[in-house]
């Protein structure tokens, strides 16, 4: 798989009691696991899948912003 530069913020959800990876860059690209190493490895699955997706699809593929997010 080719290392793609999506951001990736790993937090804990108590609700699932498990760590959730999200790719805001990608919308709707998340994963869990239950240690933050999990949940990185199948966040990278996931953005794979979402890309080969968006690609047989033709959908527009977002550039990675190679820089943090902000949030408010």
């Amino acid at each position: 798989m080719d290392e793609h530069k999506y951001e990736v913020i790993i937090y804990w959800s108590a609700d699932d009691k498990a760590f959730v990876a999200d790719v805001p860059e990608l919308p709707g690209c998340m994963a869990h696991g239950g240690s933050q190493e999990t949940a990185l490895a199948s966040a990278k699955e996931a953005m794979q899948l979402w890309l080969d997706t968006a690609a047989e699809f033709g959908d527009a593929i977002p550039a990675p912003k190679g820089r943090r997010l902000l949030f408010a």
